[in-house]
């Protein structure tokens, strides 16, 4: 089992010190999805959620926090190029997220359980191996 406080300060050390590579970029998008879609373990299970199902508790206010903050993988993905296509998909999951995810009680569980950057992640690798192949020449690394 991981010990949050090393996950976190691990994640922030990676996040400091990462620069304006393709690979950089998709490893920061990798650490906010974790982060936000499956970065704890519910103790007696092997459920995993993150803080977005955490901050989306608080009414009102958490839903709209969790949906600014996956808003960034969106964002990160339009600067690496990712095909207009892809984006409207990552936005619709995202708009799927933050409406359900505003009704009380069914929304948070839905929150636990769709995973809206993890899904967002799959549309950017999916897109990012397509740009390799169409351009092979472009160095690309993808973090698993």
């Amino acid at each position: 089992m991981i010990d949050n406080r090393v996950f976190a300060q691990t994640m922030f050390e990676q996040l400091r010190g990462a620069g304006p590579s393709q690979a950089d970029a998709v490893r920061r998008m990798e650490l906010v999805a974790q982060l936000l879609d499956s970065a704890f373990v519910i103790p007696g299970t092997n459920t995993r959620i993150g803080i977005d199902a955490i901050i989306g508790l608080v009414p009102g206010i958490g839903d709209i926090v969790t949906t600014l903050l996956s808003s960034y993988v969106i964002w990160e993905a339009r600067n690496l190029g990712v095909s207009r296509l892809a984006l409207g998909r990552m936005l619709l999951n995202l708009g799927l997220h933050a409406s359900i995810g505003s009704i009380p009680v069914i929304g948070d569980i839905f929150d636990a359980f769709f995973r809206v950057n993890q899904r967002n992640m799959r549309i950017v690798r999916r897109q990012l191996s397509k740009i390799d192949a169409r351009y092979p020449g472009r160095a690309t690394i993808v973090v698993d």
